[in-house]
């Protein structure tokens, strides 16, 4: 029997896991921008005060708390806190957890569809090969775009990597007159106004984004990568057939802003390490426990509802 299979309801086009080729991004709108830029930033504004998915009305304030505490009682030191930044930081292996924003922008970029060794050692090398900081960026915007592609290869899809990473480049300096997004950390730019500018670059979706704004800017951002996605619809956090991007799009505005650094993190950390709730895991998995004592009180609940509800009625009629 075929495999049923479900309608994507993402509200933005699917483009943050190493974007395709289209003609969208080779065009331009009356403002400026790629008609995709456009696309991507209309739908952004579209679901930035309602969710794609509105009478979806999970997770709870309650059950988001309650799984931020679980997760950080499984945590050595507790629930991690955003700190400053080091310069030393390799981007691609911390998630952009580097103060450059065009640095961790580009470290997030090599990091999609990789191991993490795998896209921090493609950071090194690039580095190697054309150097750090705008004198860096300005020898990557002028490169031959193979020569990108050679120096990032061991993180897999160089090709795109590097096409996307150069078109960033030249998409800011064209911008902002040099190869510097380092206004984004300023006080008073909103970060609706940070994702804004970073989705506008084609090729960079709202994960990487998230990712830059959490890690680099210490910004309340929630990313929902493949763990947190996973986990996201293991808890019932999104409906059955959402997808990554529809999932970020409801998540960032159910989840209290100041659990989103600690619960991404701690969600990444235990999609990583426990075996128990993958697909078809086996072992224990707190996760999956404390679905399980919750539907079992709900059940009890229901119960002692129902025994309450009938001895009411008897006592109604005389019985």
């Amino acid at each position: 029997m075929a495999k049923k299979r479900f309608r994507s309801t993402s509200p933005l086009p699917r483009r943050d896991s190493v974007a395709q080729p289209d003609d969208d991004a080779n065009t331009t709108s009356s403002d400026g921008l790629s008609t995709h830029a456009s696309k991507k930033l209309k739908l952004l504004a579209d679901h930035s005060v309602c969710s794609p998915f509105c009478d979806f009305l999970h997770p709870s304030t309650k059950d988001a708390r309650a799984v931020y505490a679980l997760l950080a009682s499984h945590t050595p030191g507790g629930a991690p806190v955003h700190n400053v930044p080091s310069a030393n930081s390799n981007s691609a292996m911390t998630c952009g957890h580097t103060p450059n924003v065009i640095d961790a922008l580009i470290g997030t970029i090599l990091s999609q569809n990789t191991s993490s060794a795998n896209s921090s050692a493609a950071k090194r090398s690039l580095d190697s090969s054309f150097g750090q900081g705008e004198p860096g960026f300005e020898n990557m915007a002028n490169a031959d775009r193979q020569m990108i592609a050679d120096a990032i290869r061991s993180g897999g899809l160089a090709n795109r990597k590097a096409k996307i990473i150069q078109e960033a480049l030249i998409a800011v300096k064209k911008k902002h007159g040099r190869y510097d997004l380092q206004h984004l950390a300023a006080p008073g730019v909103t970060d609706e106004h940070a994702m804004q500018e970073l989705v506008s670059l084609h090729g960079v979706g709202p994960k990487t984004a998230a990712c830059v704004l959490s890690f680099c800017l210490g910004r309340q951002a929630f990313a929902v990568d493949t763990h947190v996605f996973r986990l996201s619809k293991l808890l019932g956090w999104v409906p059955k057939t959402a997808d990554r991007v529809g999932a970020q799009a409801h998540l960032e505005l159910m989840i209290p802003p100041e659990l989103k650094y600690g619960l991404h993190v701690m969600m990444v950390h235990h999609g990583r390490a426990c075996r128990g709730c993958k697909k078809d895991g086996k072992g224990p998995c707190p996760l999956k426990s404390w679905l399980n004592e919750r539907t079992n009180s709900d059940s009890e609940g229901r119960v002692k509802e129902e025994a309450y509800l009938g001895d009411s009625k008897s006592l109604l009629l005389g019985i």
